[in-house]
């Protein structure tokens, strides 16, 4: 008995996950570099830690997933790993912050000074871009969207009242809008008129536009396997941290991806010049 935990905190054991982890994106980082210097061996170095990183989110994630349904995750813990997710999500407000910031400064004053005036020709968009129709697949995706945050409330208020059902038919829906969005975004980018290089236009729409997509492909992800654990019989209505924390970072990604079509497709496009009068 005097053995016996006394507290409601999770000391883990000990796990070779974080020390794999590190090797495994030193590795890609280091075959990345040297495979832009074009160095033989810099692709198989890359893939091999991009290798590595996943099958340490797999093991690692694993892990933590026993751990919630052995019972380690108690009130105090889950509090703790909110607490996590709300920063992580913080950070990736920053780095769509910067986006936008390059968005920005090109779009608001595209002839601020020299380089910005011979990046843009001095108005924007550029005046050799033939930019996309907001009105068109961005709206779609817009509307796709905002229909999945509504299925992923669906399924979240099912599993809050025990609606088994109601829980896996939410998430199902949520994860094909997510798969529409995808293929909607692949077939846009497919038949846009102009390419990620060459010009300021392009490397800002497609930095963040496509790093918006990256998102929505992980927590498309991040869904799918909150859907074979409640199939599996995971998550109850007083336990479920897993299934919110990706509840929370899919609308995350909505509301993200409003401030994109708004600021990028609708105010950034020939439309959007012809209101502002630039």
């Amino acid at each position: 008995m005097a053995a016996a935990k006394q507290h409601d905190y999770h000391i883990i054991d000990p796990s070779p996950w974080p020390i794999v982890g590190a090797l495994s994106a030193f590795s890609a980082a280091l075959g990345g570099i040297f495979w832009m210097r074009d160095a033989a061996w810099g692709p198989f170095v890359f893939w091999l830690g991009i290798a590595g990183i996943l099958y340490t989110m797999y093991e690692w994630w694993k892990d933590v997933v026993e751990e919630a349904e052995t019972g380690h995750h108690t009130p105090v813990v889950q509090l703790h790993l909110r607490y996590g997710v709300i920063l992580f999500i913080g950070t990736e407000v920053m780095f769509f912050a910067a986006w936008f910031w390059a968005f920005f400064n090109f779009s608001l004053f595209p002839n601020g000074y020299e380089a910005v005036a011979a990046a843009t020709g001095g108005v924007w968009p550029p005046q050799d871009i033939q930019v996309l129709a907001p009105f068109l697949y961005p709206l779609l995706n817009t509307l796709l969207l905002l229909l999945s945050g509504t299925t992923v409330t669906w399924a979240h208020h099912a599993l809050i009242n025990g609606d088994r059902k109601g829980l896996k038919n939410g998430l199902l829906c949520t994860v094909i809008l997510g798969v529409i969005f995808t293929c909607v975004q692949v077939y846009e980018y497919a038949h846009a008129a102009f390419a990620f290089s060459g010009h300021v236009y392009g490397a800002t729409f497609y930095m963040a536009t496509g790093f918006h997509g990256f998102h929505v492909f992980i927590g498309t992800i991040f869904l799918l396997v909150c859907l074979f654990r409640a199939r599996a019989g995971h998550f109850k209505p007083n336990h479920h941290f897993g299934f919110e924390a990706a509840a929370w970072y899919w609308h995350f990604v909505d509301v993200v991806w409003l401030f994109l079509f708004l600021a990028i497709y609708v105010w950034g496009s020939d439309f959007g010049a012809a209101v502002i009068g630039h």
